[in-house]
């Protein structure tokens, strides 16, 4: 198994990717923290799990809230004696409008929930890791901060996920000799909660894609485990793209 008794601390859990990565990385072998603002679904996650034989524990509560971020690492210290890896999963789109007629309200809190919440995760995740001696974070950006051809209304989105790649690729340079590596993970379009439910616009963004097609999270899910498995041990400071080519026709 590619986690095999390896804590992985899981934010977005309760849905989408974070959901579809619980539960691959369980069958993996993980012991896993998860988290995601709403409790309900991650009590039913969770008892799930551990009703199939796995070992999870989870907390509710705020991405941008830095304390969370430190409580989630004591879970898996006192769950599971210490932390080896993170999938930094949760994140937000926000307004879909230019700039002119963005609101403070949502640049701040795109920013916050997107890339401020990647630094709390990382201060509180890297001296965990460290103790360990070494380990894998990976955090979801996606090809709309990387080679996003411009597309409209989607500046706070865009810079967030564009300041997550350049935050993640410092640190992997800070960590890279101490055996932790830190890489983000590039979706294309997914099916997910934030894509909505809509066939249309499903329709609209599968064939914006070379593959004519969206993601399932699962296949997302696949990749965060290759990121955070031993198969990528040279791997750091990678905007690993996912995206069924959307990015080789933006360039």
């Amino acid at each position: 198994m590619e986690l095999h008794n390896k804590t992985i601390i899981i934010t977005g859990a309760s849905s989408g990717i974070g959901k579809a990565a619980a539960k691959l990385f369980a069958r993996e072998g993980a012991n896993l923290v998860l988290a995601a603002r709403r409790t309900a679904e991650l009590e039913n996650l969770t008892a799930q799990l551990k009703q199939d034989g796995y070992k999870a524990s989870y907390l509710a509560g705020d991405v941008t809230d830095k304390d969370y971020a430190f409580e989630l690492v004591n879970i898996a210290n006192s769950e599971f004696g210490g932390v080896d890896g993170a999938f930094n999963n949760a994140g937000i789109m926000g307004e879909n409008t230019a700039i002119p007629e963005m609101s403070d309200e949502n640049w701040h809190q795109v920013i916050n929930v997107n890339l401020t919440s990647a630094f709390y995760a990382a201060k509180a995740q890297i001296p965990a890791i460290q103790k360990r001696g070494g380990g894998s974070l990976v955090f979801t950006s996606s090809f709309v901060g990387y080679s996003n051809g411009g597309m409209p209304g989607m500046g706070a989105y865009a810079a967030s996920k564009a300041g997550m790649i350049g935050l993640a690729q410092s640190m992997a340079s800070e960590h890279a000799a101490e055996n932790i590596r830190i890489n983000t993970l590039l979706p294309g379009g997914t099916k997910t909660d934030m894509a909505g439910n809509d066939p249309d616009i499903h329709e609209f963004i599968a064939n914006l894609h070379p593959i004519k097609r969206m993601a399932e999270p699962e296949e997302i899910a696949q990749a965060a485990l290759f990121l955070l498995s031993d198969r990528s041990t040279y791997m750091t400071g990678s905007p690993m793209i996912v995206d069924g080519a959307m990015s080789t026709r933006l360039i």
